[in-house]
């Protein structure tokens, strides 16, 4: 039986990014267990992007319940028959949007409720953090197609990446992995995955690791 290093890893990055691909595959692959964030069903997202402004806060608030009660009942609770848990995002990616999408009070008001969500919910023992140019997002947001997606402004995408490297930077004591897919594809090309996988499940000191296959 294989044995890995962590119960509970969490793969982030811009919207694009690939995170679900990769983490369905990685669980499909290792029995783990499989976390994957509902937005398709969340019925301000198209809304927010015709209408930022309008839309944003409830938005965000929408997004910090689902991911507090889906992470609560999945990453809590004990699994016998998975080796770990890995999900296709982390509870802070909650701060990191609503920070580059809401306004000064009404991000006061936000931090507020994420800071008693964040306070109940397990942190993962590794971050990786898929890494990629603003243009390779907007390739592969065009590939999958989705329509409320296509509108989506390069500024809004740099906004979300600088958030993301900002948050990284500031992290003292996790283990965090940031590993710059601009030339690689992992869901088209057969050789490239097998180098992300053999990265995730490696072993790493608490630190920030920049990795490039």
């Amino acid at each position: 039986m294989d044995t890995y290093h962590y119960k509970y890893i969490a793969i982030e990055g811009n919207i694009g990014a690939g995170k679900t691909s990769l983490a369905t595959r990685l669980a499909g692959e290792t029995g783990a267990r499989l976390i994957l964030e509902q937005f398709e069903d969340n019925s301000f997202l198209p809304k927010f992007y015709e209408d930022q402004e309008r839309y944003a806060f409830p938005l965000e608030l929408s997004f910090l319940a689902d991911r507090f009660h889906q992470l609560k009942k999945g990453v809590s609770s004990h699994d016998l028959f998975s080796p770990f848990t890995i999900a296709d995002y982390f509870i802070h990616k909650s701060l990191i949007f609503a920070r580059k999408t809401l306004n000064d009070e009404e991000y006061k008001l936000y931090f507020t409720m994420f800071d008693i969500i964040d306070t109940v919910l397990p942190k993962p023992e590794l971050l990786i953090y898929l890494y990629c140019s603003v243009d390779r997002l907007h390739a592969n947001i065009r590939k999958r197609g989705r329509s409320y997606e296509q509108k989506i402004a390069s500024e809004y995408l740099q906004k979300i990446q600088d958030g993301y490297l900002d948050y990284i930077r500031k992290q003292q004591e996790m283990r965090i992995v940031i590993i710059d897919t601009n030339n690689i594809d992992f869901v088209e090309n057969p050789e490239d995955y097998p180098k992300l996988k053999k990265i995730i499940l490696d072993e790493y000191p608490v630190g920030v690791h920049r990795i490039t296959p």
